[in-house]
């Protein structure tokens, strides 16, 4: 399984209701390569089925989203995660650890 399939078949885990950030779902692969994981989820092939926009920066602000953010927000909130002033709201409520 190559880099980018490790990746997306981790983020799968990641329940509805829950975020993860761009670090952790490097690491839980054994990388760094933590904007590498940024260029994934803007290129991933598999959305919605695989969730990047449940992927957040380590300080709970909401990054990027390839078709905006507004989008990512959107579907964030239908999922149960309350997002103030582009941060997650109880951030470390919804951090999703990858075991």
């Amino acid at each position: 399984m190559n880099f980018s399939e490790k990746v997306y078949s981790k983020l799968k885990k990641v329940p509805k209701g829950k975020v993860t950030t761009y670090k952790l779902l490097a690491e839980s692969v054994g990388s760094k390569a933590y904007r590498a994981i940024g260029s994934l989820m803007r290129k991933n092939p598999y959305a919605p089925k695989v969730p990047c926009h449940r992927v957040v920066k380590s300080d709970g602000s909401i990054g990027g989203f390839a078709s905006g953010i507004m989008n990512k927000i959107k579907l964030l909130k239908k999922e149960g995660v309350g997002v103030r002033r582009g941060k997650i709201v109880n951030f470390k409520k919804k951090l999703y650890k990858f075991k």
